[in-house]
């Protein structure tokens, strides 16, 4: 059922490559969930999140710090070993310091025929957020238009609004299957069809979500559930971790990081002023730590999560160096246990120690048995 979204992830290259000779478009490849990849699509570019392959690596230190968070490094050295060789340009939406090395360095070392840094505030919770990053996002689209030299319609930009938006309530709906106590899917399943939504078509993936939502009520999984896991932190695409923690106990039923919920949660309000609706919508997401500084407004959110999931305990993660999720951890993990709700912290690295992780999360797991939590 889940073998197209499969497939998209593990051949995300080759993905699109072919889409690049099918339809003659140029594609773009981004560091951050923060750009607003509508404005892309609407001039005919397919966005395609630059990510990480877990394989170890001794090719990134001459071009950034060591210090840096193995996620970073790991994206550098993917452009520098020629995997995203097919890009058309690259992007970044400001991030965090680490991310924004990476796209510096890939700038300097790895030239493409179009780069573009767009300012976002960090201070999302700022009134003033809403109109500067409005005009933001309109010298961006200026921008587009002038490399493509193409206009950029007020109907492509609905169109490409529409379209995203479908996609979004499409990825909503599939969570709620997850609610079930029996899953309808697994949390491995999940992560595929998130992943492969960030360097995919939306309209392909949106079609291949309705095929799937079809048949998923009639569907079971025929394995017990077990311990009810919500995953936090760091960007994670890690599927041999996930697979694992699922092989023993386990079932990953929610998420909170960017490459899960925070990507697809919220949807663009249309307005008449579209740039303006698109400068709401990534305002008003569920927001990054990086953003996130004084109202703590994830952890609300997360809360939520857990109690609308059903969920048991919490996997906290964080990437090595990970400043802005080192923050956060400890208000997250406070909140979590004061709700009931036992959390277990890893530090994850460009290749993670399986056999240690499997240890530690058996362990964690045997508490619910002794304890008869679920």
């Amino acid at each position: 059922m889940f073998e197209k979204f499969i497939d998209w992830e593990k051949n995300r290259h080759k993905y699109a490559k072919d889409w690049k000779k099918r339809t003659g478009g140029k594609v773009v490849g981004y560091f951050c969930t923060y750009v607003p990849e509508e404005i892309l699509y609407a001039g005919g570019i397919l966005p395609v999140r630059i990510l990480g392959s877990h394989e170890p690596q001794d090719i990134t230190e001459p071009y950034i710090f060591g210090m840096f968070c193995p996620f970073c490094r790991d994206c550098l050295a993917q452009g520098l070993q020629g995997r995203y060789d097919y890009l058309d340009g690259i992007m970044i939406s400001q991030s965090c310091l680490h991310i924004r090395q990476a796209f510096t360095s890939w700038q300097k070392h790895i030239p493409v025929d179009f780069d573009y840094y767009l300012y976002m505030p960090n201070k999302v919770q700022s009134k003033r957020a809403y109109p500067y990053l409005r005009g933001e996002i309109a010298d961006f689209k200026k921008a587009v238009e002038e490399w493509t030299g193409k206009e950029i319609r007020d109907s492509e930009i609905d169109r490409a609004i529409e379209i995203y938006n479908k996609n979004r309530r499409l990825m909503k709906n599939l969570y709620e299957f997850r609610k079930e106590d029996n899953p309808k899917l697994t949390g491995l399943e999940a992560m595929e069809v998130v992943i492969s939504n960030q360097m995919t078509d939306k309209e392909e993936h949106n079609k291949a979500l309705e095929e799937v939502l079809k048949n998923l009520p009639e569907r079971d999984l025929n394995r017990e559930t077990g311990v009810r896991l919500m995953i936090i932190g760091s960007e994670d695409d890690d599927t041999e971790f996930i697979k694992m923690v699922e092989s023993i106990g386990a079932t990953f039923v929610v998420d909170d990081h960017c490459t899960g919920t925070r990507y697809f949660w919220n949807e663009v309000i249309p307005e008449e002023d579209r740039l303006m609706a698109l400068a709401k919508r990534y305002i008003d997401r569920i927001p990054c730590p990086s953003k996130d500084w004084e109202d703590r407004l994830r952890i609300p959110h997360i809360l939520n999560l857990a109690k609308e999931f059903k969920v048991d305990g919490a996997i906290i993660i964080q990437q090595k160096f990970c400043d802005p999720h080192e923050l956060d951890i400890p208000a997250i993990k406070k909140a979590l246990e004061e709700n009931g709700i036992p959390t277990l912290f890893l530090e994850f690295d460009v290749t993670v120690p399986i056999g240690q992780f499997k240890i530690r999360c058996e362990a964690f797991f045997e508490m619910f048995m002794e304890e008869d939590l679920f």
